[in-house]
């Protein structure tokens, strides 16, 4: 899709920062109501056609600052080889083990940047590297919890937003410091900047975000403008947004091209985000209810898995039992008759051992043999005596 034109009509708004009177923003509605977001991985077609995967990782970054190249060292020196892949080796450390300042860095027109390591940045992991393709650092700051732009190069965090500052000076002779927070176009690179194959900020094809800009980059634009004034933009911002949603209607369509990003009408319209938006709360609620069933039916069938489990257990035990049972029955019938056996054996073996009898010897003719017993003694017997008669 092409891109939209550098030129196009914004709409701007400018307020005092609550935290300085000295100070006031002026701030891009346009760009910061727009749905742009960053797509690399996702359609990112590079800076450059012949390496779409740099992204605009490419040139490397230009440090702002001493404070800024700090920052930076200081989380390079953590990283590992796991998750830097083209972490210098030891020859690029000094003897204390933090990173020599040539090994990660060098000059372009006298301005320190982020060296240039095989066609692109130094902390951009390339595709098939084991911790993803990407920038080392972002993806470092993702995985300990932090925000990226707190240890990103400051021009890295800050784009596709550009902040310039300018001091106006009123009729009065007085003046104050004005800083705009606008889109980084292709204008923001230099004269260079023309040259690029393909840009995101003003292409279609990047204006598909949930979020309008200023709620995707709350912590980027806290950060370049402070608390107090992100809650002014927020509310202007916001009543922007309401305008447009009454521009929307069918008499006031024309004044869309006035409020609306036309790289975010050309990929539908902020009612086309929000359509998307809900869409995918509708299919993230699917999922989740889908995923609940699916839990459901795991569970039930691990359920059913355990029980089925514990009732071949329990017949294995039982079926273990009482073959232990007959086998303990077997071998106690088995010593019985073992017993029985050998208590006959030796029972036998007494019998035939024990000595036989002697016969009693018959009594011969000179043998008077036992004597015999005396006679009884004989006494008369009493006869009963008559009774007497009266």
């Amino acid at each position: 899709m092409p891109e939209s034109d550098l030129n196009i009509p914004r709409i701007w708004v400018e307020f005092t920062d609550p935290a300085n009177e000295g100070q006031r923003f002026r701030c891009d509605l346009t760009w910061l109501t727009s749905s742009w977001t960053c797509i690399f991985g996702s359609g990112c077609k590079g800076i450059y056609a012949d390496r779409p995967d740099d992204g605009c990782c490419t040139l490397g970054a230009h440090f702002t600052d001493k404070e800024d190249l700090e920052r930076v060292r200081a989380v390079a020196d953590g990283l590992g080889e796991d998750e830097w892949q083209y972490r210098p080796d030891q020859a690029g450390l000094k003897d204390d083990g933090q990173l020599k300042k040539s090994a990660w860095t060098e000059k372009e027109d006298g301005v320190r940047k982020t060296k240039v390591v095989d066609g692109a940045c130094i902390f951009l992991n390339r595709p098939g590297f084991p911790a993803g393709a990407g920038c080392a650092l972002h993806q470092h700051a993702v995985l300990t919890g932090h925000p990226p732009h707190t240890v990103k190069p400051d021009v890295c965090w800050q784009l596709p937003i550009r902040r310039s500052y300018r001091t106006v000076t009123l009729p009065d002779d007085s003046s104050y410091l004005e800083t705009t927070i606008t889109e980084y176009d292709r204008r923001g690179w230099g004269a260079g900047g023309h040259d690029l194959d393909w840009y995101c900020s003003g292409n279609s094809e990047a204006h598909i975000g949930r979020e309008p800009v200023f709620r995707s980059c709350k912590d980027e634009l806290v950060e370049l403008m402070g608390e107090e004034a992100y809650a002014a933009l927020v509310v202007r911002c916001e009543a922007h947004l309401t305008a447009v949603k009454g521009a929307q209607a069918v008499r006031s369509r024309r004044m869309l091209p006035l409020l609306v990003h036309p790289a975010t009408m050309a990929a539908g319209g902020p009612g086309k985000a929000a359509a998307r938006k809900a869409a995918a709360r509708r299919a993230a609620a699917a999922r989740r209810a889908a995923a609940r069933k699916a839990a459901a039916k795991k569970a039930a069938a691990k359920k059913a898995a355990t029980k089925k489990a514990a009732a071949k257990k329990a017949a294995k035990e039982k079926a273990a039992k009482e073959k232990a049972a007959a086998k303990q029955a077997a071998a106690n019938q088995a010593a019985k008759e073992k017993a029985a056996a050998k208590r006959a054996a030796a029972k036998r073996a007494a019998r035939k051992s024990a000595p036989a009898k002697p016969e009693p010897k018959k009594p011969t003719s000179t043998d008077p043999g036992p004597a015999s017993p005396p006679p009884k003694k004989r006494t008369p017997k009493q006869e009963p005596k008559p009774e007497k008669q009266s």
